[in-house]
């Protein structure tokens, strides 16, 4: 941690994972005795970072950020030691990535005083060789040691991803004053609730309930947003057109949104040598001449070509960086679309050490549902953070590169030159749906479509976003991801898989938008040897799958929720995005789904206690 009183030392620990999908840059960590904020990439050192090679996603962050983005880089981390054991001094605990203390507005428990830490009125303190105890007292007591300031739990935010501080002086003051406190803060019930807490200036004796910071009805009672990005020390230069800021709770949910491309590392050729060429072109690219390449043999960088010369590897470099073999294109609409044709249309030409696929026939029961299941007995992902939002989830739009890039926070102050990313080891189950029944399911149900239209179109008008006819998936789109949440939680329950380690990925597209796509691919997404031992490519077998597909559906027939769940429906009470789905019977994490839990309704799979004229698996 970095700031004007503390020198740069370890405060505490993240896992790699965590730096892309929970506490990324911009986002809040909460520490024992502070919160701390994750700082922009600017400020993170590259020294220790490794570089990611996978073309397709960096060609879809380019096409997103610029063409000035040259690399994938994991976040930085030092070398683990081989006995475990290491000392404060070790520069092992010198690696990471900078923070700042956030929110910097403190609260003593003891004398409820509420001061910024400028104020010079809290003391840092850093015990000897335990700098992850780092710390801020209030020298308010002589009975006693000094008690630990909190953060103030009140923060303002506004949905083009701006943060900032709460305005406590506007807002006690009720506008713009001179008087600058102090100012107390009570907590005068035990609840928690902001209407308990109650803040009051000394000086002038005005007192205010937070109450009157939140809801709809007190939007009037906030300040104009001021277009803060404090992970990036500034202030939007464009400033901020939002009228009133938002107040959120320091640990809101709805505070930090990640924005993500994701890939799979699909083959791009069946030529054996020019396929690993590219899956390690991070390296080979740094090769500008033969004598390069067989120097980066001799210490050991390509163990992989031992069966190929050095005059083959090269000529096939060669060929690579004068344009072949073609990576598909990476615009960010055609990520799926690479992978859709390999997962479709699988050979054994294809496999290599990071991707391998088995085709097996589909459980007894289920041919007439189903083309074919392929087996991903090996898969790698790779996910970049290429911005984040606050208020509104990514989610709510039908791919990440559709959100407003004014919703969008940046990274960096400038044009990034790189990006944080990570890259993980699994496998799967994929679904190949059929074409045949899927569209003559989904010419008899077209009134059941224009019903989620309408509610897809509301939704959208409802929250003030751009083109609401726009980005609707269409009902195929419902039954496939209603279909892989089934699956998931099936899965999670029978097998021994945790829901928050499997992940869907659907490819859906109708014959109206081009070459149709209906597939589901169910795979471990868990950065842990869990999703890498085998477990659920064994579940994929035709004499195991059957049986795990009948407890699925059947789990959709009935809800714990029913007759309240399966009587839902979209757009009729409120405004929803979903029909009879809900926490009890179809919701997954929302680190597991691509849609954030919307777009889901288990009466097209089977019938409900409601209706059953819309289950596609009679």
């Amino acid at each position: 941690m970095t700031t004007a009183t503390m020198k740069k030392s370890e405060v505490g620990e993240l896992r790699p994972s965590q730096l892309l999908l929970t506490f990324g840059v911009g986002a809040i960590v909460d520490l024992p005795n502070m919160s701390v904020m994750v700082m922009g990439l600017d400020d993170w050192p590259t020294k220790h970072a490794t570089e990611i090679g996978e073309e397709r996603l960096l060609l879809s962050v380019q096409n997103t950020l610029g063409s000035q983005v040259k690399k994938l880089l994991t976040p930085p981390r030092a070398e683990e030691s081989l006995s475990g054991q290491t000392s404060w001094f070790d520069e092992a605990h010198q690696v990471g990535v900078p923070v700042v203390p956030f929110p910097r507005w403190m609260v003593c428990p003891k004398c409820r005083l509420l001061a910024p830490i400028s104020s010079s009125l809290f003391e840092p303190k850093t015990p000897p060789y335990r700098p992850d105890k780092a710390r801020y007292v209030h020298n308010c007591t002589t009975q006693g040691a000094s008690p630990t300031v909190i953060p103030a739990r009140f923060l303002v935010a506004c949905k083009h991803g701006h943060l900032d501080d709460f305005p406590w002086l506007e807002f006690i003051h009720k506008g713009q004053t001179e008087c600058k406190g102090p100012l107390r803060m009570y907590e005068l019930g035990v609840s928690g609730e902001a209407a308990d807490v109650e803040v009051k200036c000394e000086k002038c004796n005005a007192v205010r309930r937070m109450a009157e910071a939140f809801g709809r009805d007190n939007e009037s009672n906030m300040p104009p947003c001021k277009g803060r990005h404090p992970h990036l020390r500034m202030f939007d230069s464009k400033g901020c057109d939002e009228g009133h800021v938002t107040a959120i709770l320091q640990g809101a949910s709805n505070s930090w949104f990640s924005v993500m491309l994701t890939a799979l590392s699909v083959p791009h050729s069946t030529d054996k040598l020019a396929q690993m060429v590219v899956d390690n072109w991070v390296t080979l690219e740094k090769a500008t001449s033969l004598e390069i390449l067989q120097a980066f043999r001799m210490i050991g960088q390509l163990k992989e070509f031992a069966d190929f010369k050095d005059v083959e590897l090269w000529e096939a470099v060669e060929k690579k960086r004068s344009g072949g073999p073609a990576v598909p294109a990476g615009e960010p609409t055609s990520l799926k679309r690479p992978e859709w044709e390999i997962f479709s249309q699988p050979s054994p030409a294809y496999n290599t050490r990071d991707f391998r696929l088995k085709v097996v026939p589909p459980p007894e029961g289920y041919a007439s549902f189903f083309e074919k299941i392929v087996l991903a007995e090996k898969l790698r992902e790779v996910r970049a953070l290429i911005g984040f939002t606050r208020l509104e989830s990514a989610c709510d739009f039908d791919t990440p590169t559709d959100l407003p890039i004014d919703l969008r926070a940046p990274l960096t102050r400038q044009a990034p030159s790189w990006v944080p990313a990570s890259e993980i080891r699994g496998e799967g189950i994929f679904f190949h749906f059929s074409e045949k029944a899927l569209q003559k399911w989904e010419k008899e149900h077209g009134a059941y479509d224009g019903e989620f239209f309408n509610a897809h179109k509301r939704w959208k008008e409802s929250r003030g976003m751009p083109k609401p006819d726009a980005g609707y998936p269409e009902i195929r789109f419902v039954l496939l991801h209603t279909f892989a949440h089934a699956v998931i939680r099936q899965l999670s329950i029978e097998c021994g898989y945790t829901t928050a380690s499997i992940r869907e990925r659907i490819y859906c597209q109708s014959p109206a938008a081009g070459e149709p796509m209906a597939g589901v691919l169910i795979y471990t997404a868990a950065a842990d040897s869990e999703g890498t031992l085998g477990g659920l490519c064994a579940l994929g077998r035709p004499d195991r799958l059957g049986s795990h597909l009948n407890k699925a559906l059947e789990m959709m027939r009935l809800c714990a929720s029913d007759p309240l769940c399966a009587e839902r429906h979209p757009g009729r009470e409120g405004v929803t995005l979903h029909g009879a789905a809900c926490h009890a019977c179809t919701f997954v994490p929302e680190t597991s789904c691509e849609r954030g839990n919307k777009y889901l309704d288990r009466s097209v799979l089977v019938e409900t206690v409601e209706r059953g004229d819309l289950a596609f698996f009679e």
